[in-house]
């Protein structure tokens, strides 16, 4: 199995039971429907969705797939109309490699949202990782991009990500010219792998792994931290440049 960069929604219940407190003269028309509906639930039911929510998520963070799904089973039993239920499990189908679940669910997720024109990222993000894994390139794009119109620009790290891999899926689509110029558009000096890891794309293509390693090096090397450099080590996994540690039994591959 490949390692997929997921991103997971922080819990909208429990700041929205602080606001429950701390500001009684909320506005109604501030929140979704399915927010509001979580308000109306009694104060216990609240606590008690938050507190298997975060469970959950714990136990996500612990790659114990089967007990998260579990335990957003129960949480779903007492409010289901919450995105985050959908994108966790949708996280969990990932995993276990049940895209066409994972995606219903992003899906899901994402319609929950207030105005279909303005898109959660971290959903989106979601979504665009299993186009990309699935190979579905245009999808891909277009989705990453909708990322990268939502994305604060203040998230450089994510961003770069995403940037990386809008380039790799249009080298599939053979826009060559837009690879070219996104190619450029960062140097050494940016605060992220983007630069480095380029170059190893571009190595790659010329059928030079060892180059590409080198580049590969000199960003682990600037970049010391792991947490940093494996979402991008993952991409060019799941894009084909380098072979996953789990063989090629993929069956994503083509």
């Amino acid at each position: 199995m490949k390692a997929i960069q997921l991103l997971l929604l922080c819990l909208f219940a429990a700041p929205l039971v602080a606001q429950e407190k701390s500001a009684p003269a909320l506005k109604k028309e501030a929140l979704t429907a399915n927010q509001q509906a979580f308000l109306n639930l009694p104060e216990e039911k609240r606590n008690e969705f938050v507190k298997i929510l975060t469970e959950a998520n714990r136990l996500f963070q612990q790659k114990r797939i089967f007990e998260t799904i579990d335990k957003v089973q129960k949480a779903a039993s007492i409010f289901s109309d919450s995105p985050e239920i959908y994108n966790l499990r949708g996280s969990c189908y990932v995993e276990m490699r049940a895209f066409d679940k994972a995606l219903a669910d992003f899906q899901k997720a994402q319609s929950f949202s207030s105005d279909a024109s303005v898109s959660d990222y971290n959903i989106d993000f979601n979504i665009g990782e299993v186009y990309f894994v699935t190979k579905q390139w245009q999808k891909s794009v277009d989705t990453f991009a909708k990322v990268m119109r939502a994305l604060p620009p203040e998230n450089v790290a994510l961003g770069r990500l995403v940037e990386f891999k809008i380039l790799l899926g249009k080298k599939k689509l053979g826009l060559d010219n837009d690879v070219t110029i996104l190619a450029g558009k960062y140097d050494f000096l940016d605060d992220s792998p983007f630069y480095y890891y380029v170059q190893a794309v571009l190595e790659y293509d010329k059928k030079n792994s060892l180059k590409a390693e080198e580049w590969l090096a000199i960003a682990g090397r600037i970049f010391q931290d792991p947490n940093v450099v494996a979402p991008w080590q993952d991409t060019l996994v799941e894009y084909g440049y380098i072979k996953s540690f789990y063989g090629d039994d993929d069956p994503t591959e083509k």
